[in-house]
């Protein structure tokens, strides 16, 4: 999950984050800055490093719950589609929500790596979207889907063609509801504690990995992966005394 979220950004979220600590440190996929070493970067990163309740997980052995489907009211527009360099984001106007915990969470972006950063019983997936949600004190719950290869994703198509493609591009994007039209149609999950996947790692996240996956041409990830100029997934961690709750 990108990088963006810090003490300055608890509450809300910018589009991009270029004059925040976190920008200032470079990190990335590959080379000296790859994800085995972001927890020495700095100090600031060090949950990369030494975090116990780390994301992305191999999600296995979940114990049943009969825990209820979510119901995200994901009913507002798309406001900017932008490249910070580690994702394309697409970030929302006010207004979709979901309950959860008897929680309101308001949706401010959502955002994809490729190959999928989670597994579900030891299979990766071509891609993985994350909806990045807020409630009023700043904590997260982060909706995640996995996408399969196949057909073409007609949500996707929407924007996939005129994704930006030079770090700090930023255009206008104005689709109603797309949030909500992107999200599978059986809404049980997956649920665990976590992190942010990408530094400062910070821990407190609540996932939830939909179940239902959805189909994504083989053009369509290659296209991404052409923009990111490679992978943008963080390696699995140790799950550690973590349940999984299905």
């Amino acid at each position: 999950m990108w990088h963006y979220i810090n003490e300055k950004l608890r509450s809300t979220i910018l589009l991009l984050s270029n004059n925040s600590t976190e920008e200032k440190i470079h990190w990335g996929y590959t080379g000296h800055s790859s994800p085995d070493k972001w927890g020495s970067l700095s100090e600031k990163y060090r949950d990369c490093g030494k975090g116990l309740n780390q994301s992305p997980i191999n999600i296995t052995h979940s114990i049943h719950g009969n825990l209820p489907a979510l119901a995200p009211s994901y009913t507002s527009d798309s406001n900017y589609i932008a490249d910070n360099g580690h994702t394309v984001q697409v970030n929302m106007a006010k207004g979709s929500r979901v309950e959860i915990d008897d929680i309101i969470f308001e949706l401010k972006q959502f955002h994809f790596h490729a190959p999928s950063e989670n597994h579900i019983e030891g299979k990766e997936f071509p891609l993985e979207g994350h909806f990045v949600n807020l409630d009023k004190d700043g904590n997260i719950a982060v909706l995640a889907i996995m996408f399969e290869e196949g057909e073409e994703n007609k949500q996707l198509a929407k924007f996939w063609d005129i994704m930006p493609t030079k770090p700090g591009e930023v255009q206008t994007l104005k689709l109603s509801k797309i949030a909500n039209a992107l999200l599978p149609k059986d809404k049980h999950y997956y649920r665990f504690n976590g992190s942010l996947t990408t530094p400062p790692c910070t821990e407190g996240v609540r996932w939830f990995v939909f179940k239902e996956t959805l189909t994504i041409s083989k053009e369509q990830v290659a296209k991404f992966h052409d923009i990111m100029h490679g992978d943008n997934n963080r390696p699995i961690q140790p799950l550690d005394a973590r349940i999984i709750v299905d």
